[in-house]
């Protein structure tokens, strides 16, 4: 389905009145005329769909899909696309795997749901060439405890939960390290994995686990990387964390949040100007205050997502070999 192309509506026409009804007259042929004409703009209606040319509007649907759809800032990004005639379709997923997959066969047009290297990871493994068509915001990634109040708190030999995705658990190992709570060899990388992990330079042991689960295993453990969105979710404070990483820093870039499309897609004028749109005021401003101030905008040009992508990939693929 090219999505680009318009649609007519058919709403929003001026009204097409009837002529009223003409009263008994002698002169037959005046009512007949009369008749006929009604008869015309009867069909002209029926065939305008009641609109006048000038007043019809093209509109266009773009289909996203989303693991976020709940978000309060879909409702600021979809009015301001409707006023340009751009209607968004927010298409939900419960699950990481599924998005991308759907916008490769042509279920979605675009998604907005992850992060720079989770595509790298996505494609690499796949053999897709999904790209990203613009950014969005970078979150932190935090640890939490409900034990204890500070980093030097958590005693040695002391359980740590990380997400156990590939991405998100290179990068919790990675927030561990920079705590101090962990030695990673060679100094990790967006890859590493707990095997990697120098046990006799370490403080705590780490468990990996599903994402989602980080939250509820806070109890049984002395602290827990928690995703950003999970903690929200959970009434976690951010401002409470025990540790961040810097989403402002270089070391970020992998985690960038974009916009992705198919490759054959990513130069359509109706998704730049989605892109353009989520940088909206209204939207940022919707997003920061549902993040409770920890995102932080990001608009990197297209090219440099490109080759963000394409770095991450070539790291992905030799790792994989």
């Amino acid at each position: 389905m090219q999505t680009h192309d318009s649609d007519s509506t058919g709403g929003g026409g001026a009204e097409v009145r009837l002529p009223e009804r003409p009263r008994r007259s002698k002169a037959p042929f005046i009512a007949l005329g009369v008749a006929l004409v009604a008869a015309l703009v009867a069909v002209t209606v029926v065939l305008t769909g009641g609109e006048s040319d000038d007043t019809a509007q093209d509109t266009v649907t773009v289909r996203i899909g989303t693991t976020e759809a709940g978000s309060d800032y879909w409702t600021a990004f979809t009015r301001l696309a409707e006023d340009e005639g751009i209607r968004i379709e927010t298409v939900s997923f419960s699950d990481y795997n599924q998005p991308n997959p759907a916008l490769s066969q042509g279920q979605t047009d675009l998604n907005l749901f992850q992060h720079v290297l989770f595509l790298a990871n996505y494609n690499v493994s796949n053999d897709d060439d999904l790209t990203p068509i613009g950014s969005t915001y970078v979150v932190p990634l935090s640890l939490y405890s409900r034990e204890h109040a500070a980093v030097e708190e958590i005693p040695e030999g002391g359980t740590v939960a990380i997400p156990k995705d590939p991405t998100n658990q290179a990068r919790a190992l990675l927030v561990l390290q920079e705590a101090g709570l962990i030695s990673l060899g060679d100094g990790g990388s967006a890859l590493s994995t707990p095997a990697e992990i120098d046990k006799s330079a370490s403080k705590v042991e780490v468990t990996p686990v599903d994402a989602a689960q980080t939250v509820a295993v806070l109890d049984s453990v002395d602290a827990s990387i928690v995703n950003n969105g999970f903690a929200l979710d959970a009434g976690l404070d951010p401002s409470k964390a025990l540790y961040s990483d810097d989403p402002r820093s270089d070391a970020a870039e992998p985690y960038i949040n974009i916009i992705a499309a198919r490759a054959e897609d990513k130069d359509n004028p109706t998704y730049r100007r989605v892109v353009e749109l989520f940088h909206h005021p209204e939207v940022l401003d919707a997003v920061k205050t549902e993040s409770r101030g920890t995102s932080v905008p990001v608009a990197r040009p297209q090219q440099e997502l490109e080759d963000i992508l394409a770095t991450l990939s070539d790291t992905v693929r030799t790792a994989k070999r």
